[in-house]
């Protein structure tokens, strides 16, 4: 392949209003990275680890709502970026991802950095392209260009995800002259621009949804994982005050600005043994639109007490069923949904009794959460209780998986104007970090990052480059250990349990801060901390972290202790 047909991809993905790349370093790959560097209307970031990097491009893509290209060298270096897009997949975020590779005739040759890179991420993206090897015949050229056009379409489809470009490229991999200025960026290229759909709900299907809708006296609405929308926001409120419909939606959502009707102590609410409570809350339609929920206790509850219908709005693409309850697929975006169905529905009184049932709980387990503090010891969940009070509202917050994101679900007071971030596709600790970093870079915003001590040092190549945002704050619950693990039935039972699966570790981020220059703070009390959250959230010109010591024992019991009210 030339350095031409490279350089047409550089520009296509320019024209298509791609801005953002990310080069992890190699030889086989210098074609790529020198058209990327070479041409001037690319951002470029250079990040050493794929995996972090890969992570890293997931976060930029989430606040650009565009897809981030990421660049690597052959091998083992294109299964680091593995993770990422298993994530991305899940996320529907997209990415471009171009990997080099070596030619075919030396793949299984025991040729360096060789491996078999078709389709290498085959179940995890949307597309997959190989550029073929020679590139004279203008046939091929044409194709060339026309692959580039159609993976960037496919990434951004509904539902978005990751595509993958393999690029094939034999020596010599440097252009005869090591000047940058005779690129060859031609704007003379074959672009193929995509429409967005224009699906709606057809008058007929209008019709049947009203029939279910008139039988349906106990209707509840579930919102899973989605970025922040104030469109659908203002037509599901409008919607869900006409008609008294309770909603649920946990942390991930980002429907916490909602206001009325919001349910957000599901799992509190849910913990609840008496199953006449449970069957009370059992709805006759559920409606629901996103994408995954933090929420067991309500997988577990609709699994069990099981609506007649259940609705999922989505534009396009498969549709899950985690509360294995599916009737009807909406092929519609949840917002339109619900600004349409305010002129297609009767209103009934009759449904508020059901919504007053869900909000009588929701009421009684804020009460049992605010009353529950301070413990008798300090403990983690408190320390995220007092993080949450002192967090500035209009902040991009951030959950790492394992603890932090679950303590913030159970705990609520979500302020109306953060938005919320969490790697939920694929629920993994390895990249938590990274993709914060990523989504600081593209925001002007505070972000704010809530994780554990082992997302934390997993992911710590997170600050292995130099654009690190200022704007970053990194809150860390350092209880030495996988904590999680005393909280789930089964592990700590084992005798096994503390070398296998708490896996104890005496890490402190205080060397790395150090190593890095960041700002660092330590509190082992609820006093220290107190102290600490009087100022650690104003705006700073390097990044902060303010670690959270805690005993994994304690935390077990007053986790226990506070579980056990809701009973």
């Amino acid at each position: 392949m030339s350095h031409r047909s490279v350089a047409a991809l550089a520009e296509i993905l320019y024209q298509k209003g791609i801005r953002n790349v990310i080069i992890s370093p190699g030889s086989r790959s210098a074609p790529i990275t020198l058209a990327f560097a070479r041409h001037p209307g690319f951002r470029k970031f250079v990040i050493l680890d794929e995996r972090s990097a890969g992570y890293t491009g997931l976060g930029m893509s989430q606040v650009l709502n565009q897809p981030v290209v990421l660049v690597c060298t052959s091998g083992t270096a294109a299964i680091n970026f593995y993770p990422a897009i298993a994530e991305a997949f899940y996320l529907q975020v997209p990415l471009v991802i171009l990997t080099a590779d070596r030619p075919p005739e030396w793949i299984d040759q025991h040729d360096g950095q060789t491996i078999h890179q078709e389709a290498l991420y085959q179940n995890h993206i949307k597309g997959f392209y190989t550029f073929p090897q020679e590139d004279q015949l203008p046939d091929v050229k044409w194709h060339i260009e026309r692959i580039v056009s159609e993976a960037v379409n496919q990434s951004l489809d509904f539902p978005r995800g990751p595509v993958h470009i393999n690029m094939p490229f034999r020596e010599p991999l440097y252009p005869p002259s090591p000047s940058g200025a005779k690129q060859d960026f031609t704007t003379r290229l074959k672009m193929i621009r995509k429409l967005e759909s224009l699906s709606s709900v057809t008058d007929s299907s209008w019709n049947e949804l009203s029939k279910t809708w008139d039988q349906s006296g106990k209707v509840l609405i579930v919102g899973g994982q989605l970025r922040l929308d104030p469109g659908m926001l203002n037509a599901l409120n409008e919607f869900v005050l006409k008609f008294h419909v309770p909603v649920v939606g946990d942390a991930i959502s980002n429907l916490h600005g909602l206001g009325q009707n919001l349910i957000t102590y599901g799992d509190p609410v849910l913990w609840s043994r008496d199953e006449g409570i449970q069957e009370s809350l059992r709805p006759d339609l559920l409606i629901s639109f996103g994408k995954s929920i933090i929420t067991k206790n309500l997988k577990l509850f609709l699994r069990r007490f099981k609506p007649l219908q259940h609705w999922h709005l989505q534009p396009a693409g498969y549709v899950p069923d985690p509360f294995q309850t599916m009737t009807t697929e909406i092929p519609v975006d949840p917002g339109s949904f619900f600004g349409m169905a305010l002129d297609k529905f009767k209103s009934s009184g009759s449904r508020k009794d059901y919504l007053h049932i869900w909000e009588d709980h929701e009421k009684t387990a804020e009460k049992k959460v605010k009353s529950f503090f301070p413990a008798e010891e300090f403990n983690e969940l408190e320390a995220v209780f007092m993080v949450l009070k002192h967090l500035p509202d209009h902040i991009l917050l951030h959950l790492a998986n394992s603890m932090p994101v679950r303590l913030v679900n159970f705990l609520g007071g979500l302020k109306p104007g953060m938005e919320i971030f969490a790697n939920r596709g694929t629920s993994g600790i390895d990249g938590c970090v990274s993709t914060a970093v990523g989504t600081a870079i593209q925001s002007d915003k505070l972000n704010v990052l809530i994780t554990g001590d082992m997302s934390f040092f997993y992911d710590r190549n997170a600050f292995w480059h130099d654009q690190i945002p200022g704007n970053m704050h990194i809150v860390m619950l350092n209880n030495h250990g996988g904590g999680i693990f005393r909280m789930i039935d089964g592990p700590s039972e084992m005798p096994e349990f503390e070398k296998y699966f708490e896996t104890c570790q005496p890490l402190s981020a205080g060397n790395l801060a150090g190593e890095y220059g960041f700002e660092y703070r330590e509190c082992h009390t609820r006093e220290a901390l107190k102290e600490n959250l009087e100022t650690f959230f104003r705006p700073a010109k390097k990044l902060k972290i303010l670690e959270i010591q805690t005993e994994s024992k304690t935390n077990k019991t007053i986790f226990d202790q506070f579980k056990t009210q809701f009973y």
